[in-house]
C-alpha cells in the first residue's frame, strides 16, 4: 500500500482516534491520583525517544502507544488542582472538547475565505469582550499566541500612531529620522515588556522607570512629565504580588497629555469581569490597548492571548501585509489584526469558554481563585509562615527568615513530594515561594492538601 492510500485508510477507520481518545480520556480521569511533576523514572525514559531519523514509514498505532506510555507519565499536571508554579491555567473541559473538534477542522484563520466559522466566531468573540471588560465600541481583538505577542503588537499600533501624528510613515520611513518615542513603566513591569519592547527597537536603555511601591505598583507621583511622544505602560496583575498600578488616576494623567496606555493584564485584566474584584481595574477603559491570556485566568487550552485595541487604523496598519493572492472580505479577515498570516483557530475554544461560563460563571471562576489565594494565604499564616504581599487577587508570596539555600531546599522538597508544584522568585533582594492559583480545578482540600506538604518540608528543613 503507498503512503497516500495508507493514510486515506486510517482517516476512514475510527481505530487511530479512538485509540488517541482512549488514551486521553484514561489520563483525564487519573490525573489527580498522580504526582504533580514526572517521576524521575519517567523523565529517565524520555531517554527512549532519542533517536535517528527513521528511513523506512511508522505504525501510527505503535507511534501514539510509545507517545502516551513515555509523554504522558513525563507531563506535568497542571490541569490538576495543585499545579502552583508559574501563572498556568487549568482547562476547561468545554474548550478541550471544542479544541478537539477544530483541530479535525484544522482551520488556517487568515481570512474569511479560509475559514467562515472562524471568522464569524472571533466577530462574536471580540463583541463579548468589549462588553465583559467595558471597552468602548471601536474596540477590536487580535487572537494571538499570548501575551507576549498581545504587548508587542500592541506597542507596534502605539508606535504606529505616535509616528503618523506627526507626519512619519513608520512603514515607508522606518526608525531613521523617525519621531523619538518614550517608554515608561514601572521598575517591576513583567519581563515580557522587556521583551516587546527589545524587539521592536525601542532600546531598553531608553525606558524611563518609575518606582514602584511594596507591592509592586507603579506610585503615581512618580511619573515623569508625559506628552504626545510617550507610551504608558501599566499592569493589571504583578506576576509576584498580583498587584494593580493605579490605573485609573494613571490614564486620567496620560490622556491630558495624549499619551497612549497599554495596560498588560495577562491574568489580571479578567478582575475586570467581576463583580467583587473589578475596582481593582477602575479607569481601565481610559487605555488605548490592552493585552491579556485567555489560557490564564480563564483556563482555556494553549495557546489563547489577545490583544485589545481601540485604534484599529493603527493596529491594522502596523500590522500590515500585502500581495496580489491575498482577498480580503466584507467580513473580518483575522490576518489584519496579527502579525501571522497562517494562524489555527484558537478564538473558537475562547468562544466556547465564555458561551458556557457566560458573565456569571466568569465572575464565579476568577472570584474563586481569588478565594483560594486567601484560603492559602490564611492556612499559611495560622501556621506560621509569613505572607509577604496583600492578596488582593490569586497570587501568594512566602518569606523566610532562613538562607536562601535553606528557602531552594525547601522548595525543592515540597516539589518533589508530587503533592504539588510551587515556584520560587526574587523579591527586594531574598529568594521566595510565588504561589499562582490558576485552575478551577483547585478545590479548599486541595490547598489543605499542599499546606501539609509545606509543613512537612519545613520540618524536613529545620531539622
Amino acid at each position: 500500500m503507498n503512503l497516500r492510500d495508507k493514510m486515506h485508510s486510517e482517516m476512514a477507520s475510527k481505530a487511530l482516534f479512538e485509540q488517541a481518545a482512549g488514551y486521553a480520556l484514561d489520563y483525564a480521569q487519573h490525573i489527580n491520583q498522580r504526582g504533580v511533576f514526572p517521576t524521575q523514572s519517567a523523565l529517565l525514559n524520555l531517554e527512549q525517544l532519542v533517536e535517528t531519523l527513521p528511513v523506512d514509514q511508522g505504525d501510527a498505532e505503535q507511534i501514539l502507544s510509545d507517545l502516551h506510555n513515555l509523554g504522558s507519565p513525563a507531563s506535568v499536571a497542571t490541569n490538576a488542582g495543585r499545579y502552583f508554579g508559574f501563572v498556568t491555567g487549568g482547562v476547561l473541559p468545554v474548550s478541550l472538547a471544542a479544541r478537539w473538534l477544530t483541530d479535525f477542522w484544522d482551520q488556517n484563520s487568515a481570512l474569511y475565505l479560509m475559514s467562515p466559522i472562524t471568522a464569524q466566531l472571533e466577530a462574536v468573540t471580540e463583541r463579548w469582550l468589549r462588553e465583559l471588560f467595558g471597552l468602548p465600541s471601536q474596540v477590536v481583538a487580535s487572537f494571538l499566541s499570548g501575551s507576549s505577542m498581545a504587548i508587542f503588537c500592541g506597542l507596534a499600533a502605539a508606535r504606529f500612531r505616535i509616528c503618523k501624528n506627526q507626519g512619519w510613515d513608520f512603514n515607508q520611513q522606518g526608525h531613521n529620522g523617525a519621531p523619538p518615542i518614550r517608554i515608561v513603566a514601572g521598575d517591576s513591569i513583567h519581563g515580557s515588556v522587556i521583551k516587546a519592547a527589545a524587539l521592536l527597537g525601542f532600546g531598553l536603555d531608553n525606558i524611563e522607570w518609575v518606582d514602584s511601591d511594596d507591592q509592586g505598583r507603579l506610585i503615581q507621583s512618580k511619573l515623569p512629565g508625559l506628552d504626545q511622544n510617550t507610551i504608558v505602560i501599566l499592569q493589571a496583575g504583578h506576576v509576584s504580588t498580583g498587584s494593580f498600578d493605579p490605573i485609573d488616576a494613571v490614564c486620567d494623567t496620560a490622556s491630558q497629555a495624549g499619551a497612549w496606555v497599554h495596560i498588560d493584564g495577562a491574568f489580571g485584566l479578567w478582575a475586570a469581569a467581576t463583580k467583587q474584584l473589578g475596582k481593582l481595574t477602575k479607569g481601565l477603559e481610559k487605555a488605548q490597548s490592552w493585552s491579556v491570556d485567555a489560557h490564564k485566568t480563564l483556563n482555556t487550552p494553549y495557546d489563547n492571548g489577545i490583544l485589545l485595541c481601540s485604534d484599529r487604523e493603527a493596529l491594522v496598519s502596523a500590522l500590515q501585509l500585502s500581495g496580489s493572492y491575498v482577498n480580503f472580505s466584507e467580513h473580518r479577515d483575522g490576518m489584519l489584526y496579527t502579525p501571522e498570516m497562517s494562524r489555527r483557530a484558537r478564538a473558537i475554544e475562547l468562544w466556547a469558554a465564555l458561551k458556557y461560563l457566560g458573565s456569571d460563571g466568569i465572575d464565579e471562576l476568577v472570584y474563586g481563585l481569588h478565594e483560594r489565594a486567601v484560603q492559602f494565604a490564611r492556612e499559611l499564616t495560622l501556621a506560621n509562615f509569613k505572607v509577604l504581599n496583600e492578596v488582593v487577587f490569586n497570587q501568594v508570596l512566602v518569606g523566610f527568615d532562613w538562607s536562601e539555600e535553606s528557602t531552594a531546599e525547601f522548595i525543592a522538597l515540597v516539589q518533589q513530594s508530587g503533592e504539588c508544584w510551587i515556584g520560587s522568585a526574587n523579591w527586594h533582594g531574598k529568594a521566595v515561594v510565588r504561589i499562582s492559583v490558576c485552575s478551577w480545578a483547585t478545590t479548599a482540600e486541595d490547598v489543605s492538601r499542599s499546606m501539609a506538604s509545606f509543613i512537612k518540608a519545613r520540618e524536613a528543613v529545620v531539622c
